[in-house]
């Protein structure tokens, strides 16, 4: 399912599901390609092309990890981190004894 994961990761993200409204309204298909060919590494994390395209012309392209919990722009700048660990804050580690 990681593939899967990977392209609803992308078709989710706000920007490309208001596209993807316009897009529709004038009739043309919307189509999510991704690409295992041509991966890429970044910051020792391997990432997955994903293309988003209509009447099969390319829009955008973004790059997901396999666990889609970060997500690329075409510029390589995050638009999704991966969650980061609960910590407790600085009051609550002063108070405690």
């Amino acid at each position: 399912m990681p593939l899967r994961r990977a392209v609803t990761k992308v078709k989710m993200l706000p920007e490309i599901e208001a596209w993807a409204g316009q897009v529709h309204k004038t009739g043309a298909v919307v189509q999510y390609a991704l690409l295992l060919e041509s991966t890429i590494n970044q910051a020792g994390r391997c990432y997955w092309t994903v293309e988003a395209l209509a009447e099969g012309k390319l829009w955008r392209r973004f790059y997901v990890t396999p666990d889609g919990q970060r997500v690329l722009d075409e510029a390589r700048k995050p638009l999704i981190r991966a969650p980061r660990g609960a910590r407790r804050s600085a009051a609550a580690t002063a108070a405690t004894p």
